[in-house]
């Protein structure tokens, strides 16, 4: 039985069928168009193409925003087009098959459950780190999604009052201290506070310092850049605490780290976990949750779409 996974991300859709043990048998992509219909139309293509040439039964698709908990509406989106729109419906109706939708960071929770960093776990909080911070908590390995569908919006937390002010209203936000965007931050930051230092970013920030941007960052940080690696201490310093905090909330046995920040795991993971066991609750005399990297990458979201259809049609859901 394969099923269709697609990731809906602000630059590109991305579709694969995929099998019932996660593996990704083919694959097409395109770009995410601005408007909602452009964007229906644009998922309905990669969706044909791939069903052009496999037996397909369900469709699951990743959504970066708030997805209802009938799990068939989009409530809102930050970097979509969608708002209150039944896209689970709209898209059923052009291609003839069952649609489920999926908050992309719950998609990808589920993935790794299944398949990856936190096989067989009971409590399972999952981290994507990006251009901001998603969050997806599964308990016995059924997604916990709150009572309308928004939860765990963790990125938002307010980690520092009076921090540095976030798009979502508030300020001192997780995602603003903890992020690809947050290492930007922070690295500008530090150089306008020494501008003597004459390092790779220096020169870098001297051209235009909105070049600096996180992917950046962590290449000086690999090349020792010292503002970088401070940059990168800090980013290390705000994941412990931050994650601290997550474990006094869900005391969950595996912390799975995701997301394109992940990939420089090797520059602050070891640093955030001796911050996280020092400043969680009870210090010393509880069991503490085991903080991996994801195994499956960019392709978490997408299996674990297509796996949560492969459930609904099922009915295992």
């Amino acid at each position: 039985m394969l099923t269709v996974g697609v990731d809906i991300g602000g630059t590109s859709v991305r579709a694969g069928v995929v099998d019932k043990r996660g593996t990704i048998l083919d694959t097409a992509r395109v770009g995410t168009p601005s408007g909602a219909d452009a964007l229906n139309d644009a998922i309905v293509s990669v969706i044909s193409s791939l069903t052009a040439r496999h037996t397909i039964s369900a469709v699951g698709l990743a959504v970066a925003g708030f997805v209802a908990t009938d799990l068939k509406t989009v409530m809102f989106a930050p970097h979509l087009a969608w708002r209150r729109a039944a896209v689970a419906e709209r898209i059923s109706r052009k291609i003839d098959l069952p649609v489920v939708l999926e908050h992309d960071a719950n998609a990808a929770a589920l993935a790794e459950f299944r398949y990856g960093a936190a096989r067989g776990a009971k409590v399972v909080t999952l981290i994507a780190i990006g251009t901001g911070i998603g969050a997806g908590l599964l308990l016995d390995g059924k997604i916990f999604r709150g009572a309308y569908g928004v939860a765990p919006e963790l990125g938002h937390l307010r980690i520092v009052p009076n921090g540095r002010p976030c798009s979502c209203g508030k300020s001192g936000c997780w995602e603003r201290y903890c992020s690809g965007t947050a290492l930007s931050a922070t690295a500008i930051e530090l150089l306008a506070g020494h501008p003597g230092q004459s390092t790779v970013l220096a020169r870098e920030a001297a051209g235009d310092a909105r070049s600096i941007t996180g992917r950046k960052v962590a290449g000086a940080a690999r090349d020792g850049d010292p503002v970088a690696l401070r940059a990168m201490a800090e980013l290390a310093r705000w994941l412990g605490e931050g994650l601290a905090l997550v474990a006094d909330i869900y005391d969950p046995e595996v912390i799975v780290i995701a997301g394109g920040v992940s990939e420089s795991a090797p520059l602050f993971l070891d640093d955030a976990r001796e911050i996280y066991r020092d400043a969680v609750t009870g210090a010393g005399y509880r069991p503490l949750a085991r903080i991996r990297t994801a195994q499956l990458g960019d392709d978490a979201g997408l299996v674990g779409a297509a796996a949560l259809a492969r459930d609904v049609v099922n009915g295992h859901h």
